[in-house]
């Protein structure tokens, strides 16, 4: 292996090959509850890369396996040995006229294909419930398919054409004659094979007839055998045995999807039962009527969402055999939604329901219905036992046999002891998922593990002819299981498959086909307690994609899989390989710390809260005394900012920007604010004379507001000399909309101790906010026992306020108060200037971004909010400590940005210093906008 590393090493950029333990653990890591550590993390970003790291696998006979999010949940994406980890070269998407077909990468995101798909009103056919976080390269390596997907419309069914690079390197474009041409000749042999196979099972009437029964309910156990029934072209055959390979066939590098439509009409139902037998009852009813979805949940499931806020009551009441369906119809017009929705509860009418049946067209119930079907999976993993991992099956049943099989699942996990376990499914496949806690630290769990496995084997293949996997692939988890299923004829089909693509068994060995009948129970993935924050992750990776150092350093997934490690290892007396110095780096220093990962996780885990304990732990006596004198002395640190910035400006002015920046280590940025000053006294009223919403006249002559100016705005001032700093800006704003503008008292000794918080201080940073509360407070009250509005102009320390306030009185970022305040007040002549919006992390963690988007396009004809570019990454302080974070965080954003516009627009001071450096455009405030806006002068804003 070590040959192997070394020749990977010189056809790859350094930057691309992973050998360190930290990171080789950090991969081993997927949404499966198997863990094995590669020997070596190749990032692929191109088919040549591809081809020559598998020349190198044929050369030294070393297995290799791709993988792409790490979302799968069959153990398909982890390895010994060479992990080929897709980069983002491989994330490209083009898309047909009016959105007909879409050629995408293994790469892209799905939901992010049918951002580009939603203009045309269309989208994928598959629809993961993961669809946020997994690719296009596991959505048809796994024949993934969803809710609404059903068999009709996944990857296998709207195959239009794929790129696909071969065991042998070769590579085969579909829809290229010429590629199609030269492949027919120099692999003539391996396409002869391929219609012998399907020659040969359409003369076994048998085993054709087997095949055929297979497919009419979900199933992704083994290769997609129809491909052998539904074509005859060996090269039609070839790209649809592609589709649920699980990477063991071939390397798909580029696939083209027929869309299908997104109706723009929709309504929901959740419908309640006595029982299951009715519910199903009910399914079949439905089965051949226009509906889009039907979601089973049985009474534990229920139960385990039954306090969600919305949620009908009689819910909490329910009986203990109770059950209820989510349904959703979809149309293209209003009318026709109407249409199916009386279908639908006609085809349920003879059905007893607990309550009758109604659907919604209200956009936020509807939303909430399904947040809630999919929070039950998560929500058995968020009341686990520390050290156990949560475990989702996914089996099928024909339809007619779904209610006796329901009750048959609930009986067996009951008598192997899973009483937490609860069943949900796609209906109208008949899918099921049943999810239960499972402990892997004791052989004998082990071995109730693998009893429940055997015994689930024996139901679903022998009492009900169904589907071991049915959405999720066939993995590590089901490969010992293929032959039970499918019989020995499919199963040497199968064989014959795999080795007519691979013989030399170099990719991906021992997923989908495994003659180890324990297969399933090795390689387990050990889940140890490490800190109550995290103790429940299920290590799903939903957190990957709104992470800003995710394949910078680490990930959320990561951090947290690699501290449960090294803290085994440490209570163990292990030795940890040097991970821990190494994650003081791609852990913590490069943690942004925004909670983003947060807001995306399906247990609502806030690793920056992890990083935050660990960076508290860490600080040294004289760190956490300098953190006392801050807190004791904000004005001083911020007096010595300033004067930090004048002295660097000096320096600048005599090395240039680009040598100052050199010298401090990325510190010093481009186009770095002047010095900031103390606020001005507040402005008087100067309401519009044309405003739509005059001012109620108060005693102070306006209406009362608070401002609390934040620091980031005393301590960094205006990007361009002469121009006002932001509290005035800000105030200049309040006054022309006719409020009397309060400051409260010392203003600028106040600080709401975010910068301390960062770095796990929390007790100085308690200290800090609870003097801006009280001086809040004070400012704001009314006398008359109420509190006047309180704004503030950074989201950052808006979102911690809020937190330390808990509800005392109103506080509102500058934009929600600007949106619902200020915008009926002024008059806005908009800009025909392009402008770019960057909605930063915390407006998105509090769901405040409508408001602000609905700000900004009042401003502009022209606002561009770049795609992919969540979280700036300047988190604070760590724009200017670790400078490398803030560029990869904003890698995406230039190629967003047309060359005409050459302004920004954003609500925190640090994030608009990084857009800025990273841009070469001018980020401001939104404040600046609003102002410019309003003036009426008619000038350009650039």
């Amino acid at each position: 292996m070590k040959a192997l590393i070394a020749a990977i090493a010189r056809i790859l950029p350094a930057k691309q090959v992973v050998t360190d333990p930290l990171r080789r653990l950090a991969y081993g890591t997927d949404a499966s509850f198997y863990r094995m550590t590669p020997a070596v993390v190749a990032v692929v970003e191109s088919e040549q890369q591809v081809q020559a790291l598998l020349a190198l696998a044929r050369e030294h006979r070393q297995p290799v396996t791709f993988r792409a999010a790490g979302t799968s949940l069959s153990g398909q994406a982890v390895t010994d040995s060479v992990l080929a980890l897709i980069g983002e070269g491989f994330a490209n998407c083009d898309v047909a006229p009016h959105g007909a077909t879409v050629r995408c990468g293994p790469g892209m995101v799905g939901a992010a294909v049918n951002a580009r798909l939603a203009p045309f009103g269309r989208k994928i056919g598959p629809d993961p419930a993961s669809i946020n976080t997994c690719k296009i390269g596991g959505i048809a390596a796994n024949n993934a398919s969803g809710m609404c997907c059903g068999t009709a419309q996944n990857s296998y069914q709207t195959l239009a054409g794929m790129r696909v690079v071969l065991a042998d390197g070769t590579l085969l474009d579909t829809e290229d004659a010429a590629s199609v041409a030269s492949f027919r000749l120099s692999h003539s042999a391996l396409l002869a094979e391929l219609a012998a196979l399907a020659d040969a099972t359409r003369a076994d009437p048998a085993l054709a007839a087997r095949i055929a029964h297979k497919y009419k309910i979900k199933n992704t156990t083994g290769y997609s055998l129809n491909a052998l029934l539904d074509y005859r072209d060996p090269v039609d055959i070839l790209a649809h045995l592609m589709i649920g390979s699980e990477g063991t066939l071939g390397f798909i590098s580029q696939i083209t999807y027929n869309t299908v439509v997104e109706d723009p009409y929709k309504a929901s139902a959740l419908v309640f039962f006595a029982d299951i037998d009715a519910a199903c009852q009910a399914v079949i009813r439905l089965k051949p009527q226009p509906v889009a979805a039907v979601e089973l949940l049985d009474r534990a499931a229920l139960r385990s969402v039954q306090e969600t806020p919305g949620l009908p009551a009689v819910m909490r009441t329910l009986g203990p055999d109770a059950a209820a369906l989510l349904i959703e119809v979809r149309a293209d017009t209003a009318a026709g939604l109407q249409q199916r929705i009386a279908l639908a509860l006609g085809a349920m009418a003879e059905i007893a329901t607990l309550e009758p049946a109604a659907f919604s067209t209200d956009a936020d119930t509807c939303a909430m219905y399904w947040k809630v079907r999919k929070g039950t999976f998560p929500s058995v993993g968020a009341v686990r036992a520390a050290g156990t991992t949560v475990i989702i099956e996914d089996v099928a049943f024909p339809i007619e046999s779904l209610a006796a099989a329901t009750l048959d699942l609930q009986a067996m996990l009951l008598r192997h002891g899973y009483s937490e376990a609860i069943i949900f499914g796609h209906a109208l496949e008949g899918n099921l998922h049943f999810v239960f806690t499972q402990d892997f630290a004791s052989d004998e769990q082990v071995q109730r593990y693998a009893r429940l496995m055997d015994e689930v084997c024996l139901l679903v293949v022998d009492k009900y002819d169904g589907s071991l996997k049915a959405e999720h692939g066939t993995g590590r988890n089901m490969a010992p299981f293929v032959e039970k299923e499918w019989g020995k004829d499919a199963t040497e089909l199968m064989r014959r498959i795999k080795r007519a693509f691979d013989p030399l068994k170099l990719l991906n060995p021992g997923v989908i086909l495994n003659d180890d009948p324990q297969a399933h129970l090795r390689h387990l993935k050990p889940m140890p307690a490490a800190e109550p924050g995290i103790d429940r992750c299920i290590e799903c990776g939903f957190c990957e994609p709104m992470c800003p150092s995710h394949q910078l350093t680490l990930s959320p997934r990561q951090r947290i899989a690699s501290w449960r490690e090294m803290s085994a290892r440490a209570l163990a007396g292990l030795d940890d390989e040097g991970m821990r110095d190494a994650f003081d780096y791609q852990g913590i220093d490069t943690c942004a710390g925004c909670s983003l990962c947060a807001t995306a996780c399906p247990v609502g885990i806030d690793t920056g809260g992890l990083i935050r304990l660990l960076r508290g732990r860490a600080q040294g006596p004289v760190a956490r005394q300098l953190g006392s004198w801050s807190a004791d002395h904000p004005a001083a640190v911020a007096g010595l900012s300033r004067a930090a910035l004048k002295v660097g400006r000096v320096a600048a002015g005599v090395l240039g920007e680009t040598v100052l920046s050199r010298l401090s280590g990325g510190a010093w940025k481009r186009g770095m604010p002047r010095a900031g000053t103390t606020p001005p006294p507040p402005r008087p009223p100067q309401p519009q004379l044309q405003s739509q919403q005059p001012p109620r006249q108060a005693a102070g002559g306006g209406d009362p507001v608070v401002y609390f100016p934040a620091c980031g705005g005393r301590i960094f001032g205006a990007n361009q000399g002469g121009e006002p700093g932001l509290a005035e800006v800000i105030m200049t704003l309040l006054a022309r909309a006719g409020y009397a503008v309060r400051l409260p008292e010392r203003v600028d000794t106040l600080c709401c101790g975010q910068m301390l918080s960062s770095k796990g201080m929390d007790e100085d940073a308690k200290r800090m906010s609870d003097a801006v509360c009280a001086a809040l407070l004070k400012a704001a009250d009314d006398g008359n026992g109420g509190y006047h509005p309180v704004i503030m102009d950074a989201s950052s320390c808006s979102a911690r306020m809020h937190a330390q306030l808990a509800g005392r009185l109103r506080l509102l970022d500058f934009h929600e108060f600007a949106h619902d305040a200020l915008l009926p007040r002024l008059r806005i002549t908009r800009s025909a200037e392009p402008i770019a919006l960057h909605i930063n992390c915390s407006v998105r963690g509090a769901q405040a971004d409508g408001k602000l988007r609905r700000l900004v396009a009042a401003c502009t004809e022209q606002m561009i909010e770049p795609d992919g570019v969540l979280c700036c990454g300047f988190g604070g302080d760590r724009g200017f400590v670790v400078p490398e974070l803030n560029a990869h965080a904003l890698r995406k954003v230039h190629a967003a940005l047309p060359s005409s516009c050459c302004q920004g627009v954003s609500t925190n001071r640090t994030c608009e210093i990084g857009l800025t450096a990273e841009t070469g455009r001018n980020y401001r405030s939104v404040a600046y906008l609003l102002e410019e806006c309003s003036r009426g002068d008619g000038k350009e804003l650039c």
